[in-house]
């Protein structure tokens, strides 16, 4: 766990700490039990004493209680802060991940050919212009309402993203997975148990009258969907698509990608969540990222898949892959979908466990991004656009868009 600590750049004398506040928990608790057993022990005695010996007694009983109770509250204090020092640490790294920050990444694989502009003929638009030609994407009447990083979706942008959110839930409950519409808000132990109120407690909304989070990704209900409960192992692996809203406040991004749709603070998503028996996790990985990749060729985009470094991890991944698509006008790969291993992070905080006969044991979460809509409108306008500001549709998205092989541009 410390080398762990110190390949995410977190702090490895949290490590220590926390061994320190459990054994001080182990040590409260057996002294609490000692001092129980002699306070239930002393009170046979005393019915049986009389004299100085009951008077003797009695005393000891008087100490006793007061014993027990500082004693119990020892314990709980030492409960409590080992808890608290439990939860902010994070998962255990897997030994393969390359160690290092955001930049330290592997490239596993590309996909497809980045268009070459020039010799067709004509300069890329960016994202932005083209859904303006298109009356597609309208952000300045978004800041107008709602401030900063928030947009409408107008036209044939509303029709594109949900057109997206159906094909990719198509794709979803082909591979098995049950179509879910989650919560937009959730309780505390939600956000914490899947990992969200450390690290990542900047980035989300809280709601202080009602105690409740806007959630940043299905992921988080999706998690807690079977929290507090034992499932069957017959019932493995189950597996949830999820859409929702998602809500990011983006701090720390201050003048990162203020131009457009690309970094937002609402945004709809279809997220796929497994829940399969700890030694099937790293296999269970592998299918997700086999899915998103299965996703974005559909698109006909072109994207890499990296394993991401262990400085640029979430706190409850112990491995993720991202899928990046080629964005034009940015001349770079930029993030589209992930996929995270969670092993039993998740699930030994929520309290899900596995039934094996007689067995009971925590199981694995992972979680997989199929489709986060507004950087999909990125990729999918400035990747298929042609010269007159149209916009080739791909074939997969053609049935949910009435048949259209091309987005044209509105007349002014």
């Amino acid at each position: 766990m410390r080398a762990s600590q110190r390949a995410r750049g977190e702090d490895v004398a949290l490590v220590d700490a926390l061994l320190s506040a459990d054994e001080r928990r182990r040590s409260s608790g057996v002294r609490f039990d000692e001092l129980r057993a002699e306070q239930k022990g002393l009170g046979k005695l005393i019915g049986k004493a009389t004299g100085d010996e009951k008077s003797e007694l009695l005393r000891r009983a008087e100490q006793l209680k007061t014993d027990v109770k500082a004693a119990d509250a020892a314990r709980d204090a030492a409960d409590t802060e080992t808890q608290e020092l439990l939860l902010r640490l994070g998962n255990l790294v897997h030994p393969d991940v390359p160690v290092g920050g955001e930049e330290d990444f592997v490239t596993l694989e590309t996909h497809g050919t980045a268009r070459d502009f020039a010799a067709e003929g004509f300069e890329p638009r960016d994202h932005l212009e083209l859904g303006q030609i298109l009356g597609a994407i309208d952000v300045e009447r978004g800041a107008k309402v709602s401030g900063s990083r928030f947009y409408f979706l107008t036209g044939v942008g509303a029709l594109l993203e949900l057109a997206l959110v159906n094909a990719a839930m198509a794709q979803a409950t082909a591979a098995g997975f049950t179509p879910m519409l989650t919560p937009a808000l959730v309780r505390p132990q939600s956000m914490a148990g899947t990992g969200f109120l450390g690290q990542a407690a900047q980035d989300v909304y809280h709601l202080e009258r009602d105690d409740l989070y806007l959630v940043g990704t299905s992921e988080v209900p999706l998690a807690s969907y079977h929290m507090d409960e034992i499932l069957e192992a017959e019932r493995l692996p189950l597996r949830y698509a999820g859409f929702s809203p998602c809500f990011r406040r983006e701090a720390g991004s201050h003048g990162k990608d203020t131009r457009g749709i690309f970094r937002v603070h609402q945004f709809s998503k279809v997220e796929m969540f497994s829940y399969v028996l700890p030694e099937d996790s790293q296999a269970e990985h592998q299918r997700l990222l086999e899915w998103e990749k299965q996703w974005l060729t559909s698109l006909e985009l072109p994207f890499r898949v990296i394993d991401v470094a262990t400085g640029d991890l979430g706190a409850s991944a112990s491995r993720k892959y991202d899928c990046e698509a080629w964005v034009p006008t940015q001349g770079r790969y930029r993030e589209l979908t992930s996929t995270s291993d969670c092993t039993e992070f998740q699930s030994r905080r929520l309290s899900i466990r596995v039934r094996e006969g007689k067995k009971v044991r925590p199981l694995a979460t992972l979680n997989g991004t199929l489709c986060a809509v507004p950087r999909t409108i990125v990729a999918l306008l400035e990747n298929h656009q042609q010269a007159d500001g149209s916009v080739h549709v791909p074939e997969a998205l053609r049935p949910y868009l009435g048949g259209r092989k091309v987005l044209e541009p509105v007349a002014r």
